[in-house]
């Protein structure tokens, strides 16, 4: 078992669309509702205001990779590795990248009402967006069948063709792209 501390470079804006259950206030429009809590879409430490990557988002995206990497077990020529990433790496804490929430920018895109590409109808929505992000985050590798050149090509893919957050790659979209600009191994 070993742990890897990854640095972690943002290639394309971060934007995250986290639910929240900010209240309406009395006579308020939807598109007033949205303007006035966009910046609870993102994902953010309560005490110091710091937004991050979840930990989760990150893990989901390298899951995602392994599977369409699909790579073999190099000791069963008839299984494939996807089943061991899935199980057995865990992103132990956040991502944090250095923006603040309470100054951060935003877009405004027109969305499908439902949320739901085909559904008819769009309207505006605002949602946090980072232009450059970065930070440092943890996974732990528990089965040694995962060496560090097959964790490494699994991250870039996650980082390139799956991303994170709101209108990342692996939903068509341009944002969350990420690379790996340093890892460092320690043995547990």
């Amino acid at each position: 078992m070993y742990r890897a501390t990854v640095e972690i470079q943002g290639l394309a804006p971060l934007s995250q669309s986290r639910q929240h259950w900010t209240p309406k206030l009395d006579g308020e429009s939807n598109d007033e509702y949205d303007k006035r809590t966009w910046r609870e879409k993102a994902n953010y430490d309560s005490l110091t205001g710091e937004i991050y990557v979840p930990a989760m988002a990150l893990k989901q995206a390298m899951d995602t990779a392994a599977t369409r990497l699909s790579i073999p077990d190099p000791d069963n020529r008839k299984a494939k590795m996807t089943k061991y990433f899935v199980s057995e790496v865990i992103c132990e804490s956040h991502l944090p990248i250095g923006a603040m929430k309470d100054e951060i920018p935003s877009v405004t895109i027109s969305a499908h009402v439902t949320g739901q590409r085909g559904s008819g109808a769009r309207v505006p929505r605002t949602f946090p967006q980072i232009q450059e992000w970065s930070g440092v985050t943890t996974f732990l590798i528990m089965n040694e069948k995962i060496k560090p050149d097959m964790f490494e090509q699994v991250l870039a893919t996650a980082g390139r063709a799956i991303g994170v957050g709101q209108f990342r790659a692996e939903n068509g979209g341009l944002n969350g792209r990420f690379e790996v600009v340093k890892v460092k191994y320690e043995k547990i």
